[in-house]
């Protein structure tokens, strides 16, 4: 780039506005009561005169021989960043400082800018001078300070005849390194089409009135403090911007989205075209996050969100060239908008198609990589102050929001809140002696944005592009996970936590983050009962014990449980401890592995008949004319719950709509693909069937089904429903409350009473704010998914074995040579349960210990440490017979 168009592009700060009160004395700058429009230009005037003094902190007059001490141009000045400078600017605008005229060798930038902030008493001899040189700047087109795509267009026609491309990268770089400039660029001629305004919602329009009253009360003070402002209106056009504001819908811009596609499309080609592009995002994005940051422009122009929406059309923003610097300031810039304004762009974006999205996402993303693996992060060196990667991830939830907002979405099939609220503990009061009053009283935390859009992930049935995409795996790899979660429990505005974006953790990182929140749960919870025993003076248990008989484990656990429950629920939020009476075993995890195994074999009997088993799908689902009370569905509720909050897999076998109901989602007509395959098929056919419903198949609004005795029930969709016809114009009213009956009034005390019990352990726990219902069932349930290879990888080795002892590779090859089912008794064995954790078994860390030389005693284990005990067997054969043996007949646990 050459000197000329490297002055055209240097903006570190925004133009300034014309005003004829420029040259008005300071000292009677005071606001103007009675004469607003007076009062307006004066402040208008004072904040010229700071943008002069940043301009000259920053870019300096242009005289290398200046002696002025605070300009850039002078030899002695040391140089500042762009915050210092506003700040700076301000203090010498207070004190009258002297200001230096541009040098002619800074006209490029700077004479645009003394023309439009010089005093009264010298405006006409300007004015003269402009129109004597407006001819020789006009093939240069320095007039032009904004672009539209015909201009665009026409200078490009210009340049091509002329092979000389210069004057469209000058005004490249002069328009796109302005703020003010860019955001009056490719503004629509006519609004939108009521197909395009099809989702809008009114709601924000009020905020946004609301945010603009609110920063008009305080208009004065804030542009005393900005000296870059650069999204504010020229004198005289502040009704007409308002009225365009007003006009604009929630999720509308007024700029034309499609015309600049078209511009980039034809300018992006040319490598010194794009260059301008890159240089002018390096200059715009330092003085954008100043203005969002002390400006607060967007209350006063919401017009101002242009300029985002045409910087993200670039489609090369997720090249090399722009990772280093450009990106990652532009993304900081980004990440300073008010939460009204990120809204706005996720509701514009969700308008957008997958494959627009995905190029947004996956430009995100690539700077966070890039960031991840060019930096080497650790505990002292942590990933989250780097502050590229934190506004990258800012960025990204905003897109994430959009590809939910655009995807399938559900918000209206909501499931109830229980009508009586969970007691609370009894040792609240002493609780709140102590200084340990519960944190989160009124349930998890709700992400600001999905408040604002007024949209849950979990009302999003299917996306624009799937979640998983939003995983950064070598983000990961980085994050330190205690240190995380310890800056999303406090809270601090200058320690930015990851588990504010779960979007971009995987289920392994988001369940480590679930451990240390239910571990120092239960921490608390001891320490509060040592405290309360102090004070009281009884001995109280700090733990959650149940001693139960192995034969009547159901009688046993449910009377204890149903005993706490009532008394003080806060107790099962402490740590569980689980002893089988006549049994060794000290519980330091293993004996409640077996101990949930147990019960849920129990639950799930099909005798018992609290749930009815689907032989066609593998799946249980609740019984609607079980015998038992509700009391014990609350039971198996908190059964699960203090399975995730003690870190246990259980053997459950549940269709999705459960989790999902669970996350606060009633069941639909489309989880009846899951939950029940048969009915789901005979009512897709229903809805497809081209004759006519009515004479052909002679259905009515009443349904029928067994109970578990084989008795007929029948029940009426509609009132008087046997008298009312199923026809081909009311089929889909009929589908949708088949569906509802059969997955939610059907069984709604059973649930109610389920979900209440698994409430009573989580209700305080960040679950739903981190996990999404597939994810819920990864977490209780595990992975199905066995790979024994990842687990050799990963296992390690004690008491003098090693990887390449020869009975550790004759173990290997003896597992491997198992059948699936040798497997996972195998885990069980080992594990105290069969499935493999969240990550898969590569997660599993497993010791393989020596236990002596050559004997006839079987393997033992620790399955709370997942540590094999193998004696060095003499052969192969031996090991293969002695390990079948231990895994088959295990039972019970015992002291060795």
């Amino acid at each position: 780039m050459n000197p000329d168009e490297k002055e055209d592009c240097e903006c570190a700060a925004p133009q300034a506005q014309t005003s004829p009160e420029s040259g008005a004395d300071r000292e009677h700058e005071e606001p103007d009561v009675e004469n607003p429009e007076a009062s307006r230009m004066k402040r208008a005037a004072a904040k010229h005169l700071i943008e002069r003094y940043y301009h000259q902190l920053t870019e300096g007059c242009g005289n290398e021989c200046c002696s002025n001490s605070w300009c850039a141009s002078s030899a002695g000045f040391t140089r500042m960043d762009n915050n210092a400078a506003a700040v700076k600017a301000l203090e010498l605008y207070k004190v009258n400082a002297k200001l230096c005229d541009p040098h002619p060798s800074k006209k490029g930038t700077a004479s645009t800018y003394l023309e439009s902030s010089t005093h009264s008493n010298s405006a006409s001899s300007e004015q003269q001078a402009n129109h004597k040189e407006a001819h020789a700047l006009r093939d240069n087109f320095k007039d032009v300070t904004h672009l539209t795509e015909e201009k665009v267009y026409e200078i490009l026609d210009i340049c091509g005849e002329k092979e000389d491309y210069s004057p469209l990268i000058r005004v490249i770089g002069r328009v796109f390194s302005s703020a003010e400039g860019l955001v009056q660029s490719f503004r629509r001629s006519k609004p939108h089409t009521k197909e395009e305004l099809k989702s809008l919602q009114g709601k924000d329009e009020d905020k946004d009135e609301d945010e603009k009253e609110a920063a008009a009360c305080s208009a004065t003070a804030m542009e005393e403090d900005s000296p870059t402002s650069s999204s504010s209106t020229r004198p005289g056009e502040g009704s007409s911007g308002d009225n365009d504001v007003q006009k604009l819908a929630p999720d509308e811009v007024s700029v034309d989205i499609e015309a600049v596609r078209r511009v980039y499309e034809r300018l992006l080609s040319n490598e010194k075209i794009e260059a301008a592009f890159l240089n002018a995002l390096v200059y715009l994005s330092p003085n954008v996050e100043c203005d969002l940051t002390y400006h607060n422009v967007y209350s006063r122009d919401p017009n101002y969100l242009n300029l985002f929406v045409i910087v993200m059309e670039n489609s090369n923003l997720h090249s090399p060239e722009y990772l280093e610097i450009a990106l990652p300031q532009f993304c900081k810039a980004m990440s300073k908008l008010p939460l009204a304004a990120q809204a706005k762009l996720a509701r514009l974006w969700s308008h957008y198609s997958a494959e627009q999205i995905r190029r947004m996402m996956e430009t995100f993303q690539q700077l966070i990589t890039y960031k991840v693996i060019s930096n080497e992060f650790n505990s002292r060196n942590l990933v989250n102050d780097d502050d590229a990667v934190v506004a990258a991830t800012k960025c990204l939830k905003i897109v994430y929001y959009a590809n939910v907002l655009g995807g399938d979405l559900d918000v209206e099939h909501n499931e109830e809140e229980d009508e009586e609220p969970i007691p609370e503990s009894s040792e609240l009061t002493l609780q709140e002696l102590l200084g340990e009053e519960r944190r989160n009283k009124k349930g998890p935390r709700v992400d600001p944005l999905e408040t604002e859009l007024g949209v849950r992930t979990n009302d999003c049935r299917r996306p624009l592009i799937p979640f998983e995409e939003f995983v950064n795996e070598p983000l990961n790899e980085v994050l330190e996970m205690d240190k995380d979660y310890t800056f999303f429990k406090v809270e601090t505005e200058n320690k930015f936590s990851f588990m504010t974006c779960p979007f971009v953790l995987n289920a392994v990182t988001k369940n480590l983050g679930l451990y240390y929140d239910n571990r120092i749960r239960m921490y608390s919870e001891r320490r509060i009962t040592v405290l309360y025993s102090l004070v009281q003076g009884q001995q109280l248990n700090p733990y959650l014990r149940l001693k139960v008989r192995r034969d009547h484990i159901i009688d046993d656990a449910l009377v204890r449980l149903e005993m706490i429950a009532m008394e003080n629920p806060a107790d099962l939020k402490k740590q569980l401890y689980v002893e089988f009476e006549g049994e060794q075993g000290v519980d330091e995890g293993g004996v409640s592995k077996e101990f949930f195994q147990l019960v849920v074999e129990e639950i799930f009997n099909p005798d018992i008949g609290m749930f009815t088993y689907d032989e066609y799908t593998k799946l249980f689902w609740f019984n609607p004319s079980s015998f038992e009370n509700e009391g014990q569905y609350t039971l198996i509720g908190i059964v699960l719950g203090l399975a995730i909050y003690n870190n246990c897999i259980l053997d459950v076998h549940f269709p999705m709509v459960v989790y999902r109901k669970l996350m606060g989602k009633k069941g639909t007509f489309r989880d009846l693909a899951d939950a029940n395959p048969v009915l789901n098929q005979s009512l897709k056919e229903l809805l497809e069937y081209e004759g006519s419903v009515e004479d052909d198949m002679m259905i009515t609004f009443q349904i029928s089904h067994t109970d578990l005795f084989g008795n007929p029930l029948m029940y009426d969709l509609r009132e008087n429903g046997d008298k009312i016809p199923v026809t081909n114009e009311n089929r889909r009213e009929f589908v949708a409350q088949y569906s509802d009956y059969i997955l939610n009034k059907s069984v709604e005390k059973q649930f109610k009473a389920f979900r209440r019990g698994f409430h009573m352990v989580t209700n305080e726990s960040p679950l739903k704010y981190l996990f999404r219902p597939e994810e819920i069932e990864l977490l209780i349930c595990g992975s199905r998914n066995l790979d024994f290879q990842a687990l050799e990888e990963t296992t390690e080795y004690d008491g003098g074995y090693n990887r390449d002892s020869r009975i550790i590779k004759e173990f290997w090859e003896t597992l491997h040579s198992f059948g699936e089912e040798q497997k996972r008794l195998f885990l069980q064995f080992t594990t105290g349960t069969d499935r493999a954790p969240v990550g898969g078994l590569g997660k599993l860390k497993m010791i393989i210990a020596k236990n002596g030389p050559d004997t006839d005693r079987l393997p033992t284990s620790h399955t709370c440490f997942n540590v094999l005990l193998l004696p060095e067997y003499n052969n192969k054969d031996k090991l293969r017979e002695r390990l079948l043996k231990a895994i088959t007949y295990a039972k019970g646990f015992g002291m060795l």
